[in-house]
C-alpha cells in the first residue's frame, strides 16, 4: 500500500513541479509564461522582486524545479531530484508561512507528498545523518 502512495506522491510532485517550473523558466527567461500570475500582495511583490533582483536566483530555481519534476516523472535519479526540491520545498513553506497564507494549504499537500516520498526512500538517505 505505502508503495503505491509513494508512486502517486513522485508522479503528483513531479507534475506540479514540472508544469510550475517549466513556467517559471518561461517566465524567467521570456519575461512571461503559460500560466498568467494573478495580482499579488505588496509583500509578495518585494520578495519576488528581491529574487528577481540578482539575476540568477529565480531562473535557477525554476530550472532546479523543472529538472527534479522531470527527474520524478521519469524515475531516474529519484534522490537527485529529492535533493534538489528539499530546500525549494522549504522556501515555499516558509513563504506562505511568513508571507502569503492564502497558499499555505498548498505548500502543506506539497510537503507531505514530499515527506512521504523521502520516507519510502529512506534507507538511502539515512547515511547522510548517521555519526
Amino acid at each position: 500500500m505505502f508503495s503505491k502512495l509513494s508512486t502517486v506522491s513522485r508522479y503528483v510532485l513531479g507534475v506540479m513541479f514540472s508544469i510550475f517550473g517549466l513556467n517559471g523558466v518561461m517566465m524567467s527567461f521570456l519575461g512571461h509564461g503559460f500560466i498568467p500570475m494573478p495580482p499579488q500582495p505588496q509583500v509578495m511583490q518585494t520578495i519576488m522582486a528581491g529574487f528577481t533582483a540578482t539575476g540568477y536566483l529565480l531562473a535557477l530555481a525554476m530550472l532546479l524545479e523543472l529538472i527534479s519534476g522531470l527527474l520524478l516523472l521519469s524515475g531516474f535519479y529519484i534522490n537527485v531530484a529529492i535533493v534538489f526540491l528539499g530546500p525549494i520545498i522549504v522556501n515555499i513553506l516558509g513563504i506562505h508561512l511568513f508571507a502569503e497564507p492564502s497558499g499555505l494549504p498548498m505548500a502543506i499537500v506539497v510537503l507531505v507528498l514530499y515527506v512521504i516520498l523521502v520516507k519510502s526512500r529512506w534507507s538511502d538517505f539515512k547515511q547522510l545523518i548517521k555519526k
